[in-house]
């Protein structure tokens, strides 16, 4: 039970690798605090948990709007008075080129993906010092470790997710509270049904890739297992991950083979 009595708070709990990540905590013995814009299914997922006789309160939560940002931090601590670990998974992907996409909807993935969990984190953090530590992770993704075609803002909010985060564990240092960044590759979810196109509509189709990624459910394990041995940085997939090590060791490799990417 390796978060025996932990309370955990996830972003995007509503389905996917957010979804995942509330059963597996169930299963490690933590109590869970649920968030995500969609009500109707957020609850679903609460009602799931609680079959599990797990312990969970489901927070209502748009990662675009800082005034819910704000409120949504009282209201996790009402639900078992603390929050040992938060998990900024919540966020949206994208499908379009870069020079057909509109400044607003490159506003809007990055208002959902960065300063969404950039201002949970930071209204979280206070009531972490004070009770003595505590546990932060983000969700990036591979692309947050370079650039790939129809995902240009979604590329960059990882990006900057990446340097953020990274930063705030080495200023962390001394506190008592991790910082794990997430990357993972091709996982089995929905983000490409919901992922914005260039006029900010969803994509509703499912990527080949996206299809024939790993389970959710072993995504969220890897992850909770990370945050767990307080890890840093952890790379979460299959062959694709190898992308990741041609980018930073064979640049010129890595070039060749993005331009060979045809966008559908």
């Amino acid at each position: 039970m390796k978060f025996k009595d932990k309370v955990i708070w996830i972003t995007g709990a509503a389905s996917g690798i957010g979804e995942a990540l509330a059963y597996q905590s169930l299963r490690y013995g933590a109590r869970v605090i649920l968030s995500d814009i969609d009500e109707a299914r957020l609850d679903e997922v609460a009602d799931r948990c609680r079959k599990m006789n797990g312990e969970v309160h489901p927070v209502p939560l748009d990662l675009s709007s800082r005034e819910s940002l704000e409120k949504a931090v009282p209201l996790a601590l009402s639900g078992f008075g603390r929050i040992d670990v938060l998990i900024n998974n919540g966020g949206i992907s994208q499908r379009s080129l870069s020079w057909e996409t509109p400044i607003e909807v490159d506003y809007r993935i990055m208002h959902i993906n960065f300063f969404g969990a950039v201002i949970l984190t930071k209204a979280v953090l206070p009531s972490m010092m004070e009770q003595g530590g505590g546990s932060i992770a983000v969700t990036s993704s591979i692309t947050g470790k370079f650039g790939f075609p129809l995902r240009s803002a979604y590329s960059a909010s990882k990006h900057a997710l990446q340097g953020f985060f990274e930063t705030l564990g080495i200023e962390l240092a001394g506190k008592n509270i991790s910082v794990t960044i997430a990357m993972p590759g091709r996982v089995a979810t929905n983000i490409s049904l919901h992922a914005l196109t260039r006029d900010g509509t969803p994509h509703g189709k499912m990527d080949p890739g996206q299809a024939s990624g790993i389970p959710a459910e072993v995504c969220a394990r890897k992850y909770l297992d990370a945050i767990h041995r307080r890890r840093r940085e952890v790379l979460i997939g299959g062959r694709e991950l190898t992308m990741v090590h041609v980018r930073r060791f064979l640049p010129r490799l890595f070039y060749r083979m993005a331009a060979k990417i045809r966008p559908a």
